[in-house]
């Protein structure tokens, strides 16, 4: 006998007009940050709209907003009818909605104020990161809450993919998340230097693989057989990939790593995992794109399905593209520069916006009981949406070619052929205004589906409670002789299935990770480094609050380009007391790593103050507000007391005398400002990440 319920589809329609809202807002900020790097004037002149600080705005609005609320869309629909029942608690979904939204608010304040961890895509501070943890335990308790109380004997391929998502997200985030607090909004990392790279770089690769890769995995899996009207085109190489794609991605984070002060082994384990990993990759993309198999036909007319098709094509490109670029001659040249940005933006633009977009359009007119506006404007959409994604992608893979090859030159006498690294950016601004162009064709194409899907909404009346019913779940149903299909069984116990899960993807983290942590020889400590002086810790705080890590690295690879620029390459031992590490992702300004005592202080408050002056041509924006603002001393004892407690050296009782020390140091620099024409009170924000600056690297001085 049958039993009727109702599918919720309001909170469905919720999380797809917050998809909508926040994904215009995280592109159009995107949009800004692109024409800064061309016309520095885009900064805005205000501390709260420069690059570095709103930088990190942008990822994590499209990371978490757009394409967070575009997975809880998903999977709050299709769980719903693969498991034929209500979600668990429509309390528990509004409090997740909520929730949700709430973080993305306050991470929307709190970045541009500068309260930031510097973790790339986990930058927001304690408080968050907690919120964080809380809403995500109530959508996996929601989820495992449906499961349980299902009425069909197997969990579908989607579902596996949910699965793995919720505990691996949870795992990344907790382990990535481990600060002591200083105040309200600051926090250090337990850990420090390369512990803390590799932790950071286990967590962002694999944010990328478990938040953008498994949840589009899922949902393509149950979005384009509804789509297509086919079934899925191999039930047995969904298995495989599955599990092999969990399995090896959690190792593959040190390829972001190559070449740095990383214990060589776990470099290397991390490009042998980063190679195989195309195998999963593809058996996913081939998956999917067979399940169109005599749908061909439908793919000229249907926009989705064009969607669809190239979204799996930018995810083939892309993950064939990162296990290239993780073999270390090809990671020598493209480290650092617009190469990666390039196949970043590929696989997100191509890959979770266009299958965004697909889902959109086709879910929106289902639960409005209506049929798309016009379908000519989602053709429009696909199109300049696709345009957009080849003006973005392409000019700045040259960009980065350019990049990598300028870097490496010589001449004939043996000198850097471009010694100056103003040269090599002012190479490429052409590209990076191709590359706005191209997000703007992009952002344009967005509003253009807004405006199609409000239209949608309106000419029909959403259906809240959708209307079903289906055959209650019999209380004995493993059918007989069915046990020999294991992973059909597995597919029944939806707890097991978790557990085996969490081991798959436990198992690579902690053989990277804890010999790094526990084998002292893996960081070889360095007698001569010395911690941080009180106006140094300050001043790197400043440092971090401005976000200079967006643009500047602080690790000099063993390259004789890279010596001959900069200096002696670094050294695991250096970094043994920065909480957290910044050694950067991306090189739009020079390497800082051996900063200090390159050029007087002098140089570095014009610098600061007003970039062209300096170097003529920069697209750094100026920093008149350090100039004018006192820096805070007041938290001087706590950041001294948390960063003894971390196991940094300082004496007891220095943060009594702290300040002391600082206020010595810092007159001391004002003073030599002074002698060089410039009044500046010695209690300025200046004057601390001068004192910061005119550290790096100066424990280490290569004869």
């Amino acid at each position: 006998m049958t039993e009727k319920f109702y599918y919720d589809n309001k909170i469905v329609r919720n999380f797809a007009l917050a998809t909508i809202v926040w994904g215009i807002v995280g592109m159009t900020i995107g949009l800004l940050i692109a024409m800064q790097l061309f016309k520095p004037a885009m900064n805005l002149g205000s501390q709260y709209t420069t690059f570095g600080r709103i930088r990190p705005l942008h990822t994590n609005a499209v990371i978490f907003a757009f394409v967070g609320n575009a997975i809880f869309m998903g999977v709050y629909y299709s769980l719903q009818r693969l498991l034929k029942t209500r979600m668990f608690s429509d309390v528990l979904s509004k409090i997740h909605f909520w929730g949700w939204q709430l973080i993305i608010i306050a991470t929307v304040i709190t970045l541009p104020l500068g309260m930031t961890s510097s973790h790339e895509y986990a930058e927001m501070e304690w408080p968050i990161d907690i919120a964080i943890t809380i809403i995500w335990v109530v959508f996996g308790y929601n989820m495992f809450g449906t499961i349980i109380k299902r009425r069909e004997k197997h969990m579908y391929v989607a579902i596996w993919f949910y699965i793995a998502t919720f505990v691996t997200v949870a795992v990344l985030h907790i382990v990535n998340s481990v600060q002591l607090p200083v105040s309200a909004f600051k926090s250090y990392y337990l850990y420090a230097g390369v512990q803390d790279a590799l932790v950071q770089w286990w967590y962002g690769h694999n944010a990328v693989a478990f938040f953008l890769t498994t949840p589009y995995l899922g949902m393509m899996y149950y979005f384009l057989p509804k789509m297509a009207d086919r079934p899925v085109y191999s039930y047995k190489l969904s298995i495989l990939h599955f599990w092999s794609l969990i399995f090896i991605y959690i190792w593959a984070g040190p390829h972001h790593l190559l070449y740095t002060s990383l214990p060589s082994w776990a470099q290397s384990l991390g490009v042998a995992f980063s190679v195989m990993l195309i195998a999963p990759s593809w058996g996913g993309m081939i998956n999917g794109l067979l399940t169109l198999r005599g749908a061909w036909d439908k793919v000229r007319e249907d926009p989705k399905l064009k969607f669809m098709v190239v979204g799996l094509t930018a995810y083939g490109m892309a993950t064939f593209e990162g296990p290239m670029l993780a073999f270390k001659q090809i990671n020598a040249i493209a480290h650092y520069t617009d190469w990666i940005v390039a196949h970043v933006h590929v696989g997100a633009l191509g890959w979770n916006g266009f299958l965004t977009f697909a889902i959109l359009y086709w879910l929106i007119p289902r639960i409005y009981n209506t049929t798309l506006y016009s379908k000519k404007l989602a053709s429009f959409h696909f199109w300049i949406g696709t345009l957009g994604i080849i003006f973005y992608a392409v000019p700045l893979y040259f960009a980065g070619f350019t990049q990598g090859l300028m870097w490496k030159e010589f001449n004939q006498e043996g000198l850097l052929r471009y010694p100056n690294f103003l040269e090599t950016v002012i190479q490429i601004l052409p590209m990076y205004v191709m590359r706005a162009i191209g997000g703007a064709l992009y952002l344009t194409g967005v509003i253009v589906m807004t405006y199609n899907l409000i239209k949608t909404m309106k000419s029909g009346k959403l259906v809240a409670n959708e209307a079903a019913e289906a055959q209650p779940l019999p209380q004995v149903y493993v059918a007989q002789g069915d046990d020999k299909k294991l992973h059909r069984m597995l597919e029944r116990k939806p707890m097991i299935f978790m557990v085996l899960s969490l081991i798959v993807i436990l198992i690579g983290g902690m053989i990277e990770m804890m010999p790094t942590f526990t084998i002292k020889s893996n960081i070889p400590t360095i007698a001569s480094v010395k911690p941080y002086t009180p106006l140094e810790l300050q001043g790197r705080d400043v440092y971090i609050r401005e976000g200079c890590v967006n643009c500047h690295s602080q690790m000099i690879r063993p390259f004789r380009s890279e010596t001959e620029r900069y200096g002696e390459y670094s050294k695991a031992g250096e970094f043994v007391y920065d909480h957290p590490f910044l050694w950067g992702s991306k090189r739009t300004g020079p390497d800082l790593q051996r900063e200090g005592g390159k050029y007087g202080n002098a140089w570095h408050y014009n610098h600061l103050y007003d970039p062209q002056t300096m170097s003529p041509g920069s697209i750094m924006p100026p920093y008149e507000w350090l100039a004018e603002q006192k820096l805070d001393t007041t938290t001087t004892r706590s950041k001294i007391n948390a960063m003894r407690t971390l196991g940094v050296p300082y004496e007891t009782g220095y943060e009594h005398k702290a300040n002391a020390a600082l206020e010595e140091q810092a007159k001391a620099i004002a003073a030599d400002l002074q002698q060089n024409n410039i009044k500046v009170k010695s209690d300025k924000e200046i004057i601390a990440i001068i004192a910061y600056l005119q550290r790096l690297g100066t424990d280490i001085k290569a004869k």
